[in-house]
């Protein structure tokens, strides 16, 4: 039984570096030459392939990106008769790559770095080695209190994870 599953394993790896290669070759195309991969997760009959860009990753990139796969996937029988495939912009996944955050400045992001703390606020700022992020702190002064704007740098290699956070409120 062991050995059935490393097969599966064997199996499910060989056909993620087949789609990774697809895309890297798709990515070429001028089109899409500022997309980039984020994570590529198989299970079973399920393929999803989370993807970004530098401008905007949008539903008719992915519907594209989508259908090419989709086109490479039956025609060399990767996944058998039936699978789901979904191709998505990573939504309110953990951000990881650098270049992601930039695309992010001005957004608020929550960030826990690896001593467990948390960091909220707007993301004003990347640079090589991190994120500056802006945020309120209200000091009491007597009886009074007032609201100080305050600016924290966090390095990539402190952050353990870090999401933008969506709001709706206007």
């Amino acid at each position: 039984m062991e050995s059935l599953k490393f097969c599966f394993q064997k199996i499910e790896l060989v056909i993620e570096k087949n789609i990774e290669q697809l895309l890297l070759t798709k990515f070429e195309e001028e089109e899409y030459s500022d997309c980039y991969i984020i994570e590529i997760v198989q299970n079973n009959i399920k393929l999803q392939i989370f993807l970004d860009s530098d401008s905007d990753m949008n539903f008719t990139k992915c519907r594209k990106i989508s259908r090419y796969l989709e086109e490479q996937i039956d025609e060399h029988q990767w996944m058998g008769e039936k699978y789901v495939l979904e191709v998505s912009s990573p939504g309110d996944r953990p951000l990881i790559f650098p270049r992601q955050y930039k695309k992010n400045i001005g957004r608020t992001i929550e960030v826990l770095t690896n001593e467990d703390e948390k960091v909220n606020g707007e993301m004003i700022e990347v640079n090589e080695e991190g994120i500056v992020v802006e945020y309120k702190v209200r000091i009491k002064e007597g009886k009074k209190k007032r609201t100080e704007m305050m600016q924290t740098t966090v390095a990539f290699d402190n952050i353990k994870k870090a999401k933008i956070k969506f709001s709706f409120s206007k």
